[in-house]
This record gives structure tokens, sequence and C-alpha cells, in this order.
């Protein structure tokens, strides 16, 4: 009998001890976890702002005037060569004539007898008086511009160039470049560089602004008002 009883307890703890085993080699169940989902941060730029600066003021150094004329739209200078005058059109060769939207600004080149020069007729709100030795008809708004020279005020009684009309219209926030110069029409005014004397101006119905060399000058004999370099 006590034989008998070992024999059994014997079985007894074996099972238990393969229950046991068999527990500890289960594999647990595993878990999935989701993938993080990443969000991108708005975006904080402000969009590109195109509205063209405003012309340089008073006292702006002649880099800064060159550069905003240069950021100009680029026109294109075979549409420029031609003036017309009720209904007639004249064919200008080499030089360039155009006029400003407002028309306050009506420009021209004349190779034949100023060596390709700028000339504009401006309608000044108070163009510079008649001097004393003016003697002919006076045109307050006739502007001469050389590079290193403008000329308010002339006595002109031949319309000498300006006799073939006005030419085109040069859009505002376009350039046009032509011999020696750059012009850029701006609601502002028309603003002419001259390369090669590293001058330039701003011709509005307010009068002439200087830059670079350009300064007030003493006056010259039978014209307005003088900026000499």
């Amino acid at each position: 009998m006590r034989i008998a009883g070992l024999i059994a307890a014997s079985v007894l703890v074996a099972g238990c001890s393969h229950s046991v085993g068999g527990d500890a080699q289960r594999t647990a169940p595993s878990l999935t976890v989701p993938p993080s989902t990443t969000r991108a941060a708005p975006s904080t730029t402000s969009p590109t702002s195109t509205t063209p600066a405003r012309p340089p003021g008073e006292g702006a150094p002649i880099g800064a005037v060159i550069a905003w004329v240069e950021a100009g739209k680029p026109a294109d200078p075979g549409s420029y060569h031609s003036a017309t005058r009720d209904g007639d059109t004249t064919q200008l060769g080499e030089d360039v004539a155009f006029v400003t939207p407002s028309g306050k600004a009506n420009c021209m080149t004349d190779s034949k007898y100023s060596a390709g020069a700028l000339a504009c007729l401006v309608d000044l709100t108070k163009p510079p008086p008649r001097p004393d030795d003016a003697y002919g008809e006076w045109k307050g708004g006739w502007i001469d511009y050389d590079g290193k020279l403008i000329m308010v005020g002339r006595v002109k009684g031949d319309p000498e160039r300006f006799a073939a009309g006005s030419g085109p219209e040069l859009p505002y926030g376009q350039s046009l470049a032509f011999g020696d110069y750059r012009c850029r029409s701006d609601q502002a005014g028309l603003v002419c560089v001259n390369y090669a004397f590293q001058s330039a101006a701003r011709f509005s119905d307010a009068g002439v602004q200087p830059f670079g060399c350009l300064k007030p000058s003493a006056p010259m004999p039978q014209v307005g008002e003088v900026f000499s370099c």
C-alpha cells in the first residue's frame, strides 16, 4: 500500500509539472501600434507683393535711381521710332519719341541737331518765369537733357523736333532704353537716367528733380532754370 501511494503521488506531480511548463511556453498576443500621423504646419509666409515701389525721392543715390529705372518692364525700342501729328506719321530713323499715359511729358531725341540728346515738353504746374533777356516765344515746359546739363524753359519759336508730333505711349511701369538713356514711366513722373554721366532726373508737373552729379546751377542766358554736373 505504501508503495502504491508513492507511485500515485509521483504521477500527480508529473502531470502538474507538464501543465505549468505548457503555460510558460505560450506566446503572448502581439499588440500592433498604429503609426503616428504627422501634419505639416501651416505656412506663415506672406505672398510676395507685386506692387512697384515709388520712384526714389530727393537726395537718393544715383545707384538707387538707376536700379529703380531698370526694374521697370522693358519696352520694345523698335516701337518708338515714329511720331504722329494730326493723323500723319513721321518715321524718325534712329531717333526715339514717346509720351507718358497722362500726356504731361512728350519726349523725343534729335540725332541731327543735338547729337541724340533728349528733350521733353512737360506740362509744368509752375514753369520757370521768362528771364528778362529772353526774346521770342517762351516755352516754360521745354526741357533739354544731355546728361551733364538740364535746361528748363527755353525760347523756341520753332517747334524743331516736336513738329513731328508725339511718339507712342510708354505705359506706366515700363522702361525704354535708347542711346545713353533709359526712361521709366510712372504715375509720379517720368524718370530718365543717363549712363554716360551717371545722372538722372524726374520730370513731372511739379517740376524737375535732379539726381547724381546734377545740381542747381547759375542762370544761363535765355534759360529759365539750370541743373549741371
